[in-house]
């Protein structure tokens, strides 16, 4: 067979190319390894808030509360660890009794593993999110045990919803927020401490007139950090600090539509911006517009764009997402599902 000439050869490549290039924008960026709920057969009516943490190179553990519904006073704290795959029974870490006649609900649970191996457990306690206080347990052996509950000092809550952040000199700062007693203010702060979990400082924030609770922090080169927020304004609203959290910048609206429900966001290891999300308006009732759960990537925080659906349901609630990323890179989160169980997903960006 004659060599085609140059014009049908150039053609060919040009063909291919193209064909090439398309296989390639249509390969889906992310690859499920696998997914599933941490239980089948809960000893308790509901859950929420879920939280990850990796405790070893083969270890993820997640913990929520639960009980016979939110708010109710045998809420207690659970968790579960996944270790080759299979998760564990669920156990009970922590609740809120007082004494034999008196328990209060407990709500968020927030694991974290510090730099120096130390794993903390943060949540609260309290009949509402407007009067509840902060408690917290440690853990020496990756949470076989855990020490007696410890509260946080007068006027510090830890970390509201979403996991801390250490940062490079040690200092770890926790992303917190209030409701007002009367239910008409909601405001964010940031809250420090040094390596020990000690020397509590709190860092106001400029909330103009947002209201906005449970912040996620994002961290970028040279001391620049971001907080995405829940907000009442059906938009995930932001802060940005260029100082490593000292200060930070008034509140502004992102691009990103959120119905007043939960997100959670991590920074990956080649420096992209990960954060899953309901990108839906509020409805008429509370739980509207959680039905749609998806994850979203950026390269500098403003500019983000949908990547996978986890959830896409007509009516429903699959939300207060977490999200980390493990040592071998890959992609581990959970989220509530119709307040029943707790979906964990591991997933593998290309």
């Amino acid at each position: 067979m004659p060599f085609p000439g140059i014009k049908n050869f150039t053609f060919i490549f040009a063909f291919l190319s193209v064909v090439s290039f398309q296989a390639k924008a249509q390969k889906n960026p992310v690859q499920i390894i696998s997914s599933a709920y941490i239980f089948e057969n809960a000893p308790f009516e509901a859950c929420h808030a879920s939280t990850l943490v990796q405790i070893d190179n083969k270890t993820i553990m997640s913990a929520w509360f639960a009980g016979n519904y939110e708010g109710s006073n045998d809420v207690s704290i659970w968790s579960s660890t996944n270790k080759n795959g299979n998760w564990s029974k669920p156990v009970k870490i922590a609740n809120g009794v007082q004494n034999e006649s008196l328990s209060y609900p407990c709500w968020n649970p927030v694991l974290f593993k510090a730099k120096n191996g130390t794993l903390y457990l943060h949540y609260k306690v309290g009949q509402n999110p407007r009067n509840w206080w902060a408690e917290y347990k440690t853990s020496n052996n990756n949470g076989k045990t855990w020490s007696a509950a410890i509260k946080l000092p007068d006027g510090f809550l830890g970390p509201i919803k979403n996991k801390p952040v250490q940062l490079s000199n040690g200092n770890i700062l926790y992303p917190s927020s209030t409701e007002s007693l009367d239910e008409k203010k909601w405001n964010i702060h940031i809250e420090k401490t040094d390596a020990l979990a000690k020397n509590w400082k709190k860092i106001n924030i400029d909330c103009d007139t947002f209201g906005v609770i449970q912040p996620s922090i994002l961290t970028y080169p040279n001391g620049k950090l971001q907080l995405l927020c829940r907000s009442r304004q059906n938009v995930i609203i932001e802060s940005w600090s260029m100082d490593n959290g000292e200060t930070w910048s008034k509140l502004k609206p992102t691009k990103l539509p959120n119905p007043n429900s939960g997100s959670d966001a991590v920074t990956l290891k080649d420096g992209r911006q990960l954060l899953i999300y309901n990108p839906l308006a509020s409805g008429k009732n509370w739980w509207e517009g959680r039905s749609i759960l998806k994850l979203a990537i950026s390269n500098d925080g403003e500019n983000w764009t949908n990547i996978y659906t986890l959830e896409e349901h007509p009516t429903g609630e699959y939300s207060y997402p977490a999200i980390i990323q493990g040592k071998d890179g890959t992609i581990h989160l959970s989220y509530t599902s119709r307040r029943k169980k707790i979906k964990y997903v591991h997933l593998q960006l290309e």
